[in-house]
């Protein structure tokens, strides 16, 4: 089955999220585990731990079907002794309010060299941060989201990718997810099912499938191999309704979060039943 959803809001607590979600009509859901754009937040009440997983339970969502998203503050590569220690605190925080609410994955954007240091630094500090999450938490995979390659941001390249996860000492609990914008404008054609095959085939050749946990679906405003991140709605932009089509369509995305992160969060709804309309029997 193919589970289908969008990052829904936890607007008067965290709780209200697998509500939202289930409002949509969504299979799946990614939610921030705090607000996005603040360092610090007040922890989880009892309540809001309880509630979060009995609502998960009643609309029918597992563990595995919810993508917590990282603050957009978070940079596990910073340059700077300062930087580096704040985000390593922010990340190691927000694994660990994926562990109160009995969650299994964590999505992060993995970071940005700010032209201070190589990237090949930037990388190794990635890991490191990674490492040192993962080894003060247990049971929450840590999955990279690829990037657009916009600015210094590291993560548009397969290559990128597969570095962190080789330096990730406990490969049970790191895992990839592949956002169709961001792939699309770092290079990495979607179009046509030759474009799209070869794309998923390099995927497979330089990370694994074995390691894809989760999906942003997203189409992009600008073109192929732009480095610009910035969505469309699904069928709307440049990468097309084809691509899709072959996503619900290809059983190697069956069970993972595929999750909308498109602008106009008013047609969530019709885009999910979009999506699940392109399935062949």
């Amino acid at each position: 089955m193919k589970r289908v959803g969008a990052h829904v809001s936890t607007s008067g607590g965290v709780e209200n999220a697998p509500i939202n979600a289930k409002a949509i009509g969504a299979k799946a859901f990614a939610l921030f585990t705090k607000n996005q754009r603040r360092w610090t937040a007040k922890p989880y009440n009892t309540e809001n731990i309880r509630d979060f997983k009995e609502n998960c339970e009643k609309k029918g969502y597992a563990p595995n079907h919810i993508l917590p998203h990282d603050s957009y503050l978070i940079n596990l590569g910073h340059p700077e002794a300062q930087g580096l220690k704040k985000s390593r605190g922010a990340f190691l925080d927000e694994m660990q309010r994926c562990e109160q609410l009995g969650l299994s994955m964590f999505n992060f954007h993995p970071g940005s060299h700010l032209r201070k240091i190589s990237p090949e630094k930037c990388l190794k500090r990635i890991a490191e941060s990674v490492n040192m999450a993962l080894d003060k938490t247990k049971d929450v995979s840590a999955v990279i989201e690829n990037t657009a390659g916009q600015g210094s941001n590291m993560g548009f390249l397969f290559e990128h990718l597969a570095g962190i996860i080789d330096l990730v000492e406990d490969k049970s609990r790191i895992g990839v997810c592949l956002d169709t914008c961001h792939t699309f404008t770092a290079g990495y054609d979607l179009r046509t099912k030759k474009a799209f095959d070869e794309t998923f085939d390099k995927f497979d050749g330089i990370v694994g499938f074995k390691y894809l946990k989760a999906m942003h679906l997203n189409d992009a405003k600008p073109d192929l191999d732009s480095r610009v991140d910035r969505h469309e709605s699904i069928g709307k932009g440049k990468i097309g309704i084809e691509a899709f089509s072959f996503i619900m369509n290809d059983k190697r995305f069956d069970e993972i979060p595929m999750i909308l992160e498109t602008p106009d969060s008013t047609i969530w709804p019709k885009e999910i039943k979009l999506l699940y309309s392109l399935e062949k029997a």
